[in-house]
């Protein structure tokens, strides 16, 4: 588990925005990600030290586990802090919604 660092300001969620707007090109090259949004606490200017970046992806092409965990960790190294990585297509109804909802898509 990632240390948390109490002195690292959290990150806004328009500065998340930016940066994935920025991977973008990236993203979609080296992952075959087509579409990728902020949701969770992030989004909802919740966030605190221990909170981690909530991440909705859609890909061009299914990934493989490996492919999946390879985007969560560059993510993850990326921002400096723990995102966790949902699929689109893989919600649930009853929390999907929701989801989909607070969604900010870059």
């Amino acid at each position: 588990m990632k240390q948390v660092d109490p002195t690292k300001a959290i990150l806004t969620k328009e500065e998340v925005i930016s940066i994935l707007k920025k991977e973008m090109p990236y993203l979609k090259e080296h992952f075959n990600v087509s579409e990728i949004a902020l949701f969770g606490s992030y989004a909802r200017d919740e966030a605190d030290i221990k909170s981690d970046i909530d991440i909705l992806v859609t890909y061009s092409k299914t990934p493989g586990m490996i492919s999946f965990m390879k985007l969560e960790n560059y993510l993850t190294d990326l921002f400096g802090v723990k995102v966790d990585l949902v699929l689109k297509n893989a919600l649930r109804p009853n929390i999907g919604k929701s989801v989909l909802n607070e969604a900010m898509y870059a």
